[in-house]
């Protein structure tokens, strides 16, 4: 049976097909090749490979990418072989590698074997459109590499609770500078648990953390800015809040229950394992709310506990042996970090370091 095949002309492409009337080296976007065969109605349209990707909506993965870099080398190389040095890959994987991204258009890109390497007219314009992809990420590559060295964007901060009160805790000084020295820079301050906070700045989801906990983990670096005192406080109608301070002893004070800050642990052990009666808590505003009850003891932030104290509602029991005072840290993760968290950084621990 005999075939042959044509081209016919189109006068517009449309939607990603070639119209009737127009010659193929003059269309814009494509051509279409007829292939007429003796028997009725026998027609097989083959569209240009623009027409394809258009009409699919190609939408380009990473795995593309890798693909349409391994073609670029080929071209640059003239041919497979002379791509391997640049590619360290072998000859085999790189036929492979073109295999799929032409399966993947649906076009054949190039003649491969022993005559030579040579593009298809459809190669010659998929590389086209692989260096304009490509210039395009590595342009815009670039722009983000500069984004970390600019004094810009946003920085997440993760905060303990209840540090607004403690006259030590510089925070709004930073910021003040900040907002004069980086303006551009959007700080986004959460309250957290100290043991959240340090898994957040590990796990790169937030950039800075500020607190104190028993856990520290390798990947982290910690900068202590000043250290916060807390002391034992019981609530007005607590046993022990009408004692004079020579009848008040430790001994004393195991003998009622509890509330522990459950994130350390590792401090107070001993009290943590004492008694069933006792309890835990890890948030500050909530142990206080339990102190508050009468029911517990607990080691509490005096600057906190000191406002409850003046209004009669707490006091702070004579134990000196009982007194600790917390490294408040400033956390980041280890190794080079954006231009923006790195001011922040520095700016926090400068402005502490100013009142030690």
């Amino acid at each position: 049976m005999e075939a042959r095949k044509v081209f016919v002309a189109a006068s517009s492409c449309k939607d990603g097909h070639c119209q009737p009337e127009c010659l193929p080296s003059r269309c814009p976007r494509g051509m279409t090749a007829r292939v007429e065969s003796r028997l009725p109605r026998a027609t097989l349209r083959i569209c240009h490979p623009v027409h394809l990707m258009q009409s699919a909506i190609m939408k380009i993965s990473g795995s593309d990418l890798h693909l349409f870099r391994v073609f670029e080398s080929v071209v640059r190389n003239g041919g497979i072989s002379a791509a391997q040095m640049e590619l360290s890959l072998s000859q085999p994987t790189i036929s492979n590698h073109l295999t799929a991204l032409e399966q993947r258009l649906g076009v054949k890109l190039c003649e491969r074997g022993r005559r030579g390497f040579t593009l298809t007219d459809e190669g010659r314009r998929v590389y086209e459109i692989s260096t304009e992809i490509s210039g395009m990420l590595d342009a815009n590559s670039a722009r983000l590499l500069r984004l970390r060295s600019a004094l810009a964007g946003k920085v997440g901060i993760g905060i303990v609770d209840c540090m607004a009160t403690d006259p030590s805790f510089r925070i709004s000084d930073a910021i003040a500078e900040l907002s004069e020295t980086a303006p551009e820079i959007e700080l986004n301050l959460k309250i957290m648990r100290p043991n959240d906070i340090t898994k957040a700045v590990a796990e790169n989801d937030i950039d800075i953390g500020i607190g104190g906990s028993d856990i520290k983990v390798a990947s982290v670096r910690y900068h202590i800015i000043y250290r916060e005192e807390h002391a034992v406080f019981c609530g007005s109608s607590h046993p022990l809040f009408q004692r004079k301070e020579e009848e008040i002893t430790s001994a004393e004070c195991d003998r009622h229950p509890w509330v522990h800050r459950g994130y350390w642990y590792g401090i107070q052990r001993h009290r943590f394992d004492n008694s069933a009666a006792n309890r835990v808590a890890f948030d500050i505003e909530a142990q206080l709310l339990m102190v508050l009850s009468g029911a517990y003891l607990g080691v509490l932030p005096t600057h906190f506990a000191g406002i409850f104290e003046q209004q009669g509602r707490l006091r702070r029991l004579p134990l000196a042996d009982e007194a600790y005072f917390a490294e408040i840290e400033v956390a980041t993760r280890a190794g080079e970090q954006a231009a923006n968290v790195t001011h922040v950084r520095d700016t926090i621990i400068k402005v502490h370091r100013k009142h030690l």
